[in-house]
């Protein structure tokens, strides 16, 4: 598997819900809906790109065209010539993902490890570390709020017109599942309420980025410039990076959350998924096997690595998931330094996280979690809406490490919720992706559960008909996968959506029309945050300060950015499929439209790019 920015820390050591009560959605029996597309505020009508960089590589955002929808038929399903006069509009929704509001001063994290996956001479670049600092990680807050504000100015999806039945968060919703970072994420999603992205000392930042000379540490970058007698940072002399002496105090305001909130102002319905930084911490470590968690909510911040520890020393700790060795070995000044204790710096379990998430003024009450889930402390469900059964599973491993798996008792459920879905279509929601689900450990978090790992769960997903998507994130990245079966009778849409810390900060809305000739279409179009393309330098509000977070992951130079974006067969598409059998038998009424369907198919823009090349 491709190792990514996402793999914080990554560990090479390795190698039951009810249905909440919801209103219902359109039936197969709904009008066809015309085929005109509405653009406004997604990447149909503009999309945010990298403009021209500086001598040192740094580059602000510019404006670039638009793209239409895709159309795939990788599962062997043609689209009828005249299916966008036929359609009718079944479901619209929202997903985020790998939104990762982070604590960014929190003396859990290891930023000094991220050092070991820069560029270097010798190109030794393991993969195993990176994501453990980013320039731009103090402003996630501000992100998703920027985020929440772009898909409440969307009136519904792009090609149905229908409202956004709901948002669903596919994990990774904190960084190191602390307490205060699962707040400012349910606060921001809820609304109306006051969210403070600080921690420890409010009257001052203590992180790795600012201007104290005895903790100033090169391989971070420092936006208020060079102390006296000290070396400009990497991100600075390398890599162009800007000076902006207001952007550490800027990113601790406090700010009122909008909330997801529908057309006529009440709050919209979103859901929620478990992801492995939700439940590890830094997304690999069991809380009770490592010192993290108990320096989370101590006084000592770990600024720069020890003298003489290498990059295979780091890794051998890594590996084997045994950070105390070197930690034990770091002292106070320069190596670390002295912080304000923060309680709300404590690491959260699964079943505490879900309680958290019963704390809400949004809707529903739980966000998707039941009272069973709350009994239990298990983190996955199922919702049904009209047509649609919704499966929402929990693929984070408690025993340790990046990757996902599932537990026996869990397979089962899924087998059962899913077998019991008559009568209505299936997509399936988890963190991880299908080829991220590799992860065997058990006993080492004290879980002694067999885990049952991604072939198995694709296999199964595949030989269940009524099965048409599954939507994940974990990877950071935009990529759409076709699961065929091998008898040819059609398969399922795996739909894989980029971070929101991570460049292109991007969320996906997902549509589901009946073609009304035994063919279904999904439509996914990508959507950017509500923050400028531009950033101007000044910072008065979180729409000013995501616009700068855009701007720094553009540049971050351990960020692979054509990796993260995707191809364009992983942005805005058309996914065809067959109708699950017992919902088929709609039969075409055409609807004249004035407005041709913006859509291309993938062979002519193959057969474009040939020619341009």
């Amino acid at each position: 598997m491709e190792l990514s920015r996402r793999n914080v820390l990554r560990s090479a050591a390795a190698l039951t819900g009810t249905a909440a009560v919801v209103p219902a959605l359109s039936s197969l029996a709904e009008s066809a809906v015309a085929a005109g597309i509405t653009t406004a505020g997604t990447t149909l009508a503009r999309t945010y790109q990298r403009g021209t960089p500086s001598p040192k590589g740094y580059a602000k955002i510019v404006t670039g065209p638009g793209e239409p929808h895709l159309v795939r038929e990788d599962l062997g399903v043609a689209g009828a010539t005249n299916r966008a006069s036929c359609r009718a509009p079944l479901l619209a929704f929202c997903q985020f993902s790998d939104v990762h509001v982070v604590d960014h001063q929190s003396p859990a994290r290891v930023e000094w490890m991220d050092r070991f996956e820069d560029p270097n001479s010798a190109s030794l670049v393991p993969g195993l570390l990176a994501a453990s600092y980013r320039p731009q990680e103090m402003l996630t807050a501000q992100v998703m709020e920027s985020m929440v504000r772009a898909v409440n100015a969307i009136a519904g999806g792009p090609v149905t017109g229908l409202p956004l039945a709901f948002t669903i968060e596919t994990g990774d919703n904190s960084d190191n599942s602390q307490y205060n970072e699962t707040r400012w994420n349910i606060d921001i999603l809820d609304g109306g309420k006051t969210v403070r992205p600080d921690s420890g000392n409010l009257n001052r930042y203590d992180g790795v980025m600012d201007g104290n000379a005895l903790y100033y540490d090169t391989h971070y970058w420092h936006p208020g410039g060079t102390p006296l007698g000290k070396k400009p940072d990497i991100y600075r002399d390398q890599h162009g990076f800007p000076v902006n002496a207001n952007v550490l105090n800027a990113s601790r305001r406090p700010f009122t959350s909008t909330g997801l909130r529908t057309s006529t102002g009440q709050h919209a319905p979103w859901y929620t998924c478990f992801g492995n930084h939700d439940g590890l911490m830094q997304g690999n470590f069991p809380a009770k096997t490592t010192q993290l968690g108990v320096l989370a909510t101590g006084n000592l911040k770990v600024i720069s690595s020890p003298a003489g520890l290498s990059q295979s020393d780091v890794i051998n700790a890594v590996s084997q998931q045994n950070l105390d060795g070197i930690l034990n070995n770091l002292v106070v000044s320069p190596l670390a330094r002295v912080v304000t204790k923060d309680a709300n710096r404590r690491p959260l379990s699964r079943a505490q996280i879900i309680a958290e998430h019963f704390n809400t003024v949004g809707t529903p009450v739980g966000h998707g979690y039941t009272a069973e889930n709350r009994a239990t402390g298990t983190a996955y469900y199922f919702f049904d809406q009209g047509s649609f059964r919704f499966v929402v599973m929990d693929s984070v491993n408690p025993n340790g490490y990046a990757d996902g798996s599932l537990d026996q008792a869990q397979f089962t459920w899924l087998q059962e919720t899913v077998a019991s879905a008559t009568g209505r279509a299936v997509i399936v929601f988890s963190h991880h992706t299908s080829d991220t689900m590799g992860n065997p450990l058990v006993l080492t978090g004290g879980d002694p559960s067999t885990r049952v790992l991604g072939p198995a769960v694709t296999s199964y997903l595949l030989s269940q008909q009524r099965v048409i998507a599954w939507v994940n994130g974990h990877t950071h990245r935009n990529q759409i996968t076709a699961h065929a079966r091998p008898d040819g009778t059609g398969g399922f849409w795996e739909i894989n959506t980029a971070s929101h810390i991570d460049f292109p900060q991007q969320a996906r809305l997902i549509e589901v029309v009946d073609n009304r000739d035994d063919t279904m279409s999904i439509f996914t179009t990508i959507v950017d945050h509500a923050a400028p393309a531009t950033f101007n330098s000044t910072l008065p509000d979180p729409l000013s300060l995501a616009s700068f977070s855009r701007e720094l992951a553009a540049n971050d130079p351990q960020s692979n950015l054509p990796s993260l974006t995707g191809t364009v067969a992983a942005r805005n598409t058309e996914l065809l499929l067959a109708t699950p059998p017992e919902l088929r038998g709609g039969a075409c009424t055409a609807v004249t439209t004035a407005e041709p369907q913006r859509t291309v198919t993938r062979s002519a823009v193959f057969a474009a790019l040939t020619r341009a090349g």
